[in-house]
């Protein structure tokens, strides 16, 4: 299962993390200079939530834009009431 939005299509992507030492130009120093690029991943803020998706209650991975943008249609709550017992 893949970690994707539903809605969104949001998912994993890659980038690069860059490590620099060094004093800032403007600071008085001789500049930054870099040393080391490493691979990195951007994740998605993806939640699994209870949806009503084409009339059906199930359980589905959303990213956190989506619900705060509405999309998620979340079930009614259940207004369950256990059964009275019988006296005999």
């Amino acid at each position: 299962m893949a970690r994707e939005c539903y809605f969104l299509g949001k998912k994993t992507t890659s980038g690069r993390s860059i490590a620099r030492r060094g004093k800032a130009k403007y600071l008085g120093g001789v500049g930054k200079k870099t040393t080391g690029i490493t691979k990195r991943k951007f994740k998605a803020n993806v939640q699994k939530v209870r949806a009503v998706v084409d009339g059906k209650i199930c359980r589905i991975r959303v990213s956190a834009k989506a619900i705060r943008m509405g999309l998620v249609v979340k079930p009614p709550k259940r207004n369950y009431k256990p059964a009275e017992q019988a006296t005999s």
